[in-house]
C-alpha cells in the first residue's frame, strides 16, 4: 500500500472480527502492545488454559468466525435490532449455538444456556460497536448455508458441528460480487449510524478454501471467493472515509514470497508471513510512513503451534463420507511407498513438538519424504519450533524419544 489514510494512536481501542488469518493479526495485535479491546473476556475465576479452550481473547468478542459479509449484518441485526434469529442445535446430548457453534467446546447442558450465553455474548458485541474506534475486518469466504425461511447465515452447514440438515429448510448459497458489495455497505452503515467514528480496516483472508459444495475444483471456488471479496473491499474503501483495505492478501499469497509463507499444508500461514503483514501495518498505521520497496523475508521456520480455530477443519472432517458434493482430493506424489505411518508421524509430533500435526496434508507430506523413522524425527529436532520448545522437561523427553526410535 502507499499511505494509509489515518493513524492508529496508542489510545485507540482496536477490535477485530473474521476468518480464521483474522485471529493471528488478533494475537499480534496483542503481543505488539496495541490497545486491543476485548469486552468479552473470561470469567475472573477461569484459568488461562480453559480461557483459551473456550474461545475468549480469539477476537474481541467470542462470536467465532464471520467469515460472510452477510454474517456479518445479521450480527449487528441480533445484537441491536432484535432480529429474531433463536435457534439451538442438538448435539449429542449437548446443545450449541448455530451462529458460532464451536465456541463452548464441551458444548451447553440445556437451550436455556445457549440463550444466556448469547444474550451475554450480544451484550459484549453492542460494545464492540459502540467503543471501538478501529475496526480490523478479515473477509474469508462467499460461501455459506443459510436457513431458507429466515435467511439466517451460518458458519457451518447444519449437521456438520450440530443440528440437523434439512433439505428442505436449508440451502447453500455462493454470495454474488453485487451482494457481497452491497452488504458491505450495509454493515459499514449500519457500524457508523451506532458509532460515526469508527474506523474501518479491511483486508481479505490468504488462506483457502478447504471445500467447496459447488461442482468445481477447490481450486476455482478459492479464486472466485477471494476475487469477489477483494473487489468488495476495494469498492468500499474507494466510497467510504476511513475505510482502508490493508492487503495482507497480496503480501502472503504475491509471488515475492515464492509460496514459503505457507505452511507444508499449504493453508495455514507461517508465523514469518504474518510477521511480514504485521511490520507492513506498523509502518504505515503507527508510524505512517510512505511506501518503500520491501523484499519479502522467505524463511524456513516452522508455522506457529497456536491453536487457530478454523470452522473449515469440521466442514472437511463432515464431508469425508457425506452426500455434499466437494472437488475430489489430489493424486498422493509419484515416488517410493512410503514407509512410516500416520502413527509414527502423529507420535513424532507429540514426543517431539507435544502438538499434534496440522493436518492429514501434513502427515501424508511428512510420510513421503522420510524414509524412517529416525530422518523423520531429526527433521523434527532442527526445526525452529522444537527449539522454542525446549525447557525443563527437555531429558524426559528425549528418553521417550529414544525409546521410541530404538523400538
Amino acid at each position: 500500500m502507499s499511505r494509509a489514510p489515518f493513524r492508529i494512536i496508542a489510545s485507540d481501542k482496536i477490535a477485530t472480527m473474521g476468518s480464521c488469518f483474522a485471529q493471528h493479526i488478533s494475537r499480534r495485535l496483542q503481543a505488539a502492545g496495541f490497545n486491543y479491546f476485548v469486552p468479552e473476556s473470561a470469567p475472573d475465576d477461569m484459568g488461562p488454559d480453559d480461557a483459551k479452550r473456550a474461545n475468549y481473547g480469539v477476537f474481541s468478542a467470542r462470536y467465532g468466525n464471520v467469515y460472510t459479509v452477510r454474517q456479518a449484518v445479521q450480527l449487528i441485526d441480533r445484537a441491536f435490532d432484535g432480529a429474531e434469529f433463536d435457534e439451538v442445535w442438538e448435539k449429542g446430548s449437548h446443545f450449541v449455538d448455530p451462529f458460532r457453534p464451536q465456541i463452548e467446546p464441551d458444548g451447553f447442558g440445556t437451550p436455556e444456556a445457549v440463550r444466556q450465553s448469547r444474550a451475554r455474548h450480544l451484550a459484549a458485541v453492542r460494545r464492540v460497536f459502540q467503543e471501538s474506534d478501529v475496526l480490523v475486518f478479515t473477509l474469508g469466504l462467499t460461501e455459506a448455508w443459510r436457513a431458507v425461511e429466515s435467511g439466517a447465515v451460518y458458519p457451518t452447514a447444519p449437521g456438520v458441528a450440530g443440528g440437523q440438515f434439512d433439505p428442505g429448510a436449508h440451502a447453500a448459497v455462493n454470495f454474488t460480487v453485487q451482494e457481497t458489495i452491497a452488504d458491505l455497505e450495509t454493515f459499514i452503515r449500519k457500524a457508523r449510524a451506532l458509532n460515526p467514528r469508527l474506523k474501518f480496516i479491511l483486508t481479505v483472508s490468504p488462506v483457502p478454501l478447504k471445500a467447496t459444495f459447488e461442482d468445481r475444483h477447490v481450486l476455482q471456488s478459492t479464486v472466485y471467493s477471494k476475487s469477489v471479496l477483494r473487489v468488495a473491499a476495494q469498492h468500499a474503501s474507494e466510497t467510504f472515509d476511513d475505510v482502508c483495505y490493508f492487503p495482507s492478501f497480496e503480501i502472503i499469497t504475491g509471488p515475492g514470497g515464492a509460496g514459503r509463507y505457507y505452511a507444508p499444508d499449504l493453508r495455514e500461514v507461517r508465523d514469518v508471513g504474518v510477521a511480514h503483514v504485521m511490520r507492513i501495518f506498523e509502518r504505515h498505521f503507527i508510524r505512517g510512513e510512505e511506501a518503500v520497496a520491501t523484499p519479502a523475508v522467505p524463511s524456513d521456520s516452522q508455522p506457529s503451534d497456536d491453536d487457530i480455530v478454523c470452522d473449515e477443519d469440521v466442514i472437511e472432517a463432515a464431508i469425508k463420507g457425506s452426500q455434499v458434493r466437494r472437488a475430489q482430493p489430489a493424486e498422493a506424489p509419484a515416488g517410493p511407498r512410503p514407509t512410516l505411518s500416520e502413527y509414527d508421524v502423529a507420535m513424532g509430533y507429540r514426543m517431539v513438538l507435544n502438538r499434534d500435526p496440522e493436518s492429514s496434508v501434513a502427515i501424508d507430506a511428512h510420510r513421503h519424504h522420510h524414509r524412517d523413522r529416525s530422518a523423520f524425527v531429526a527433521t523434527l529436532l532442527s526445526s525452529n519450533e522444537f527449539k522454542r520448545r525446549v525447557g525443563d522437561d527437555e531429558a524426559a523427553r528425549m528418553k521417550r524419544l529414544f525409546d521410541w526410535l530404538s523400538a
